[in-house]
C-alpha cells in the first residue's frame, strides 16, 4: 500500500467520475440559456389578464404599452357640447385647481356637515357654509324647533349618489348644482321626548338638490351653499 496508484486504479477513478459527472447532469438538467430567472420580490412584475373562458394572458409589457399609446387613434364622433359641459370648463379655465371630481368630493363632505349641524341645532357650524339667505331659512328653522321645544335627530346612513346637474359661470363666480342621494333616519320629538315625526328604526331615501358658488377671484377655495331645491 505504499507504492502510488498503479495505471489500472486511475482508469477505475476516471470512469467513476465520468458516471457520477453523468449521472449529476441527467438529474440536474443543463442551462440553456432559456431559463427563468430567480423571482426578485423587489422587481416590478406585468400583471396577467384572464378573461372568462380563456387561459391566463400576459398584459403588453411597458414598451408595447408606450408604443400603442403613440400610435394615432381613430377619434371618436362627438354629440355637440352640453350646457353642462360648457359650463364646466368655463368654471375650469377661470380656476385652474378645479375638478368636477374634487369638487364632488367636497360636496358630499359639504352636505354631510350641513346635515349634522341642522339637526343638532349648530348654527355656528352651519354660518361659513352657508351664504346669508341660506344660512337665514336655516337658523329660522332652528329657532322655531327650540320654540316649540322640539329636537330633530338624523343618522345620515349614507350618501348613495352624488350628480352635478348644472354649471355656469356669471362674471366672476362660478355656480354648480348638484344632486344628492341619501338614506337617513330623521325623528322629530317634542318636550316629553316622544316622536312626533318620522320612524326611528325606518331608512328613507332623501333627494336634495343643493347648488354651491364660490367667488372665483376670491383667495378663500371654499365653496358655499346658496340655493336649496326638492326633485320635484
Amino acid at each position: 500500500m505504499g507504492d502510488s496508484f498503479a495505471p489500472f486504479d486511475i482508469i477505475l477513478l476516471a470512469i467513476v467520475a465520468g458516471f457520477l459527472i453523468f449521472r449529476l447532469r441527467g438529474v440536474l438538467g443543463r442551462r440553456t440559456g432559456t431559463e427563468k430567472r430567480p423571482l426578485d420580490p423587489f422587481q416590478e412584475r406585468e400583471p396577467t389578464v384572464k378573461r372568462v373562458g380563456e387561459t391566463p394572458a400576459r398584459a403588453p409589457g411597458k414598451e408595447q404599452a408606450a408604443a400603442e399609446a403613440k400610435a394615432p387613434h381613430e377619434a371618436e364622433p362627438q354629440g355637440p357640447e352640453t350646457d353642462l359641459e360648457r359650463g364646466l370648463k368655463e368654471i375650469a379655465a377661470a380656476d385652474s385647481y378645479f375638478s368636477p371630481a374634487s369638487f364632488l368630493e367636497g360636496a358630499r363632505t359639504a352636505f354631510s356637515w350641513v346635515v349634522e349641524a341642522f339637526a343638532k341645532g349648530d348654527a355656528k357650524t352651519l354660518r361659513p357654509l352657508l351664504n346669508d339667505e341660506v344660512y337665514s331659512n336655516f337658523a329660522a328653522a332652528i329657532e322655531s324647533r327650540n320654540k316649540a321645544g322640539e329636537t330633530l335627530e338624523t343618522a345620515l346612513v349614507g350618501i348613495k349618489s352624488a350628480d352635478i346637474l348644472e354649471a355656469r359661470r356669471e362674471a366672476r363666480t362660478a355656480f354648480v348644482t348638484v344632486k344628492f342621494i341619501s338614506e337617513q333616519v330623521n325623528i322629530t320629538r317634542n318636550r316629553a321626548g316622544e316622536v312626533i315625526e318620522g320612524d326611528p328604526v325606518r331608512v328613507v331615501p332623501v333627494t336634495d338638490i343643493w347648488t354651491f358658488a364660490r367667488d372665483l377671484r376670491a383667495r378663500d377655495p371654499n365653496w358655499v351653499l346658496v340655493a336649496t331645491r326638492s326633485s320635484n
